[in-house]
């Protein structure tokens, strides 16, 4: 490893906490948590024949627990270096074979990340929901970084983060509307703790709550998706202002109770896109001022 290739390195990981969270809102109280298992696994401060660090995130759906591991893979190894699995189509016992190779000679998925690369991240989403077989491979995972597959050869996943994020419990979180934080974190971690193994929940590294976002998150994240597509779109020649309406209107729009703000950059793209496309094909010129359209419940532009 050479002398520019370690500044790049600790150059990126200083950068982690503020990536974090400028990427990341609404979850600054496990934020901090993740960028502390990431800097000692990158540091080479942990043990060795285990993997750099391993998480479990709970909490509701779009409150940003995918998204921070796609954020904090992009920052420290480059988007390339995330490999998703969806657990709910590992089911049964013959997917395992998916994972492993189904006959002999063949290394299946995880043959083919470690062909890809030597580091970065699995993210097992839904972990819940994997059949008894496949969980017993996290396990491995886990506990000593390794997995021998049908070709028997024996990979090395020490180089690798292992994320799982789940559900569990996100129902009753969003229920305890008046509950603090400490209550709804440990009422999730303990019904988490009961539908997961206890050998597979003790080993993980961190075990985080993302919690719901406040309507102040849902603002700051419609803002972020829309400074981006106005950036965009100044790149394309259109020149928008802003009218105060708009952020408001796009929360309504792209916020769900059960999505959370996943479906967020899509309502930005689609409202911003089809106001300026109405505006360009009336013949108007590339500037204007973005505002809502309270008659047609849309946006457009003046």
């Amino acid at each position: 490893m050479n002398a520019s290739f370690d500044a790049q390195k600790l150059e990126r990981l200083r950068e982690v906490d503020g990536v974090l969270q400028k990427e990341i809102r609404g979850q600054s109280q496990v934020l901090p948590r993740v960028a502390s298992v990431v800097r000692r696994g990158e540091l080479s401060l942990t043990k060795p024949a285990r993997p750099r660090g391993s998480f479990l995130l709970l909490g509701p759906t779009g409150v940003g627990k995918t998204e921070t591991v796609v954020v904090l893979t992009n920052q420290i190894f480059g988007a390339e270096k995330l490999f998703r699995f969806d657990m709910s189509e590992f089911q049964t016992q013959e997917s395992l074979g998916l994972l492993l190779g189904a006959r002999l000679g063949e290394a299946g998925y995880f043959g083919a990340v470690r062909e890809r690369a030597a580091e970065g991240s699995l993210l097992f989403d839904e972990a819940e929901k994997a059949h008894p077989r496949v969980l017993d491979i996290l396990l491995q995972l886990l506990d000593a970084a390794r997995i021998t597959t049908a070709t028997g050869q024996t990979l090395d996943f020490s180089g690798f983060y292992i994320w799982l994020t789940s559900n569990i419990g996100s129902a009753e979180l969003m229920s305890l509307q008046h509950s603090n934080e400490a209550t709804m974190e440990r009422h999730v971690l303990s019904r988490a703790q009961q539908a997961l193994r206890p050998e597979i929940f003790a080993r993980i590294t961190e075990k985080l709550v993302f919690g719901r976002l406040s309507y102040e998150h849902q603002l700051e994240i419609a803002e972020k998706f829309l400074a981006r597509e106005i950036e965009f779109l100044a790149s394309r020649g259109h020149t928008l202002e802003l009218d105060k309406s708009v952020l408001p209107f796009l929360v309504r729009k792209g916020f769900h109770p059960k999505l959370g703000a996943r479906p967020m950059r899509d309502a930005v793209e689609k409202q911003v896109g089809d106001a300026l496309a109405e505006h360009l094909l009336a013949g108007q010129s590339s500037n204007g001022r973005l505002l809502v359209d309270e008659s047609r419940d849309c946006l457009r532009v003046r």
